[in-house]
């Protein structure tokens, strides 16, 4: 099984959206995601974006998600995991 199904059978739609955008910035060689930009390209809420990457850093299999920086809104670092 892909990485990709795996995200598609275990999280919900907006934390999918989420790692499959996350996923697409790391294989262009971004490691630094700013909430609010995310939320802004994904037609998502800062919020919403925010409470599923907290989520995500508990649950997620694939990404290891750290919160960075908080200067006028969460930075969050993103490595792939060796699967």
């Amino acid at each position: 099984m892909t990485v990709r199904d795996r995200i598609k059978k275990k999280y919900s739609d907006s934390q999918r959206k989420i790692l499959f955008y996350l996923i697409s910035g790391l294989d262009r060689g971004k490691h630094y995601f700013k909430a609010k930009y995310i939320a802004k390209d994904l037609g998502l809420s800062s919020k919403e974006v925010g409470t599923n990457l907290r989520i995500l850093v508990d649950i997620c299999d694939e990404l290891k998600i750290v919160p960075w920086s908080y200067s006028n809104s969460t930075t969050w670092m993103v490595i792939q995991k060796a699967l």
